[in-house]
């Protein structure tokens, strides 16, 4: 199999997933671990995934979880990445939990996978060039007629293909949370869960204000796509501003918060996908090491006077997440949920359902 970049470039390499032709941006990534979780993770959606760390599979694949279940390590139903490009993949995992290969995961969710690619060469490339379009096709495929029929994703409609179909209720605590599915991964959810909140699950075309009643606090979960495709979603979290309600954002839920508030947000040149991004307070001046997967970041001087910036990423000067002067709304760029990555900031959800519990108390 090869994969074909938009620029020309050709790279050959053999197949281990399944015997199908895609098309999608390709990405990379470099963590060291958590394929499971990095696969299942909605925000990659129509995306050709390349991994940095050599080596994947190495021990295997869990159990599938039941359905409508949001057990870990899974963060969705699926494997959400167009394709797999990695350096070597392991046949012969290990792990007291494993079930099946990575390649064999990958065959039965239709999902092409290439091994034997210098992916850090790879790498260096799209950070050069910034990502690009790319195609995973048959070694004996006509390059310009396969592109034309390679699977992809239409990503102006991505959200649509990620959220949930309908709203459920994880039960838990007294505190109430409504959280807007985008492309929700579901350690958000067991994070609310396991500090005791109740989890109202909704799909992100769903009227939030018509459940602000029975809610305590509401939160916008991360998830694939353009910011700007989603403005039906951000008229309405502009409407809940002035209900008095907390709100907090992870991922692309800051990106919409932010277009809610009247600032603007752009592409970056090869987005932050890794377990090892490095993000500063800018109140306490406290850095802490994140765990990330975005495409799209806000631009922080496009923020009206009653917003400011929250966090700055370390590595390049992005904005990492903004608040609201005086009104408990805010959001983060990066995952406080982490899996796969590190959980410096879980701290996060509490402060959030603190506010939740404010809030309640206030009624």
């Amino acid at each position: 199999m090869k994969l074909v970049l938009e620029d020309g470039t050709v790279l050959r390499g053999r197949s281990f997933g399944a015997p199908r032709e895609v098309a999608g941006e390709v990405v990379f990534n470099t963590g060291m671990s958590g394929y499971v979780e990095t696969l299942t993770d909605p925000s990659y959606r129509g995306q050709i995934l390349v991994t940095t760390y050599p080596l994947q599979g190495n021990y295997g694949v869990p159990a599938r979880r039941a359905k409508g279940s949001i057990a870990a390590p899974f963060e969705s139903d699926r494997v959400q990445v167009q394709g797999l490009v990695c350096v070597r993949h392991s046949e012969r995992p290990s792990h007291h939990a494993c079930t099946g290969t990575l390649g064999d995961w990958l065959r039965d969710e239709n999902v092409p996978g290439v091994e034997g690619i210098d992916t850090r060469t790879l790498t260096r490339k799209l950070r050069e060039r910034g990502t690009m379009q790319g195609w995973l096709l048959h070694d004996s495929s006509d390059v310009a007629e396969a592109q034309r029929r390679a699977s992809a994703i239409e990503m102006a409609t991505v959200v649509e293909q990620v959220t949930i179909p309908e709203a459920v209720v994880y039960e838990g605590g007294p505190v109430r949370v409504l959280l807007v599915d985008t492309g929700c991964k579901d350690n958000i959810a067991r994070a609310l869960l396991k500090r005791g909140a109740t989890v109202i699950r909704v799909p992100s075309h769903a009227d939030l204000n018509a459940h602000l009643p029975t809610v305590d606090g509401v939160l916008l979960s991360n998830g694939p796509g353009d910011p700007k495709d989603v403005g039906g979603l951000t008229a309405q979290v502009r409407a809940l501003f002035d209900k008095h309600v907390p709100i907090f954002g992870v991922c692309l839920g800051n990106q919409i918060l932010a277009r809610a508030a009247g600032g603007d947000t752009y592409k970056l040149r090869y987005g932050h996908r890794s377990q090892n991004q490095p993000v500063q307070d800018l109140l306490t001046r406290r850095c802490y090491v994140t765990s990330q997967n975005h495409g799209y970041a806000v631009r922080e001087d496009s923020l009206p006077d009653d917003w400011e910036p929250w966090f700055v990423n370390v590595n390049d000067g992005t904005n990492e997440g903004v608040r609201a002067r005086g009104r408990p709304i805010s959001s983060v760029q990066f995952h406080p949920e982490a899996t796969p990555g590190p959980e410096d900031t879980a701290f996060l959800f509490d402060d959030f359902l603190r506010l939740c519990g404010s809030m309640k108390r206030g009624r």
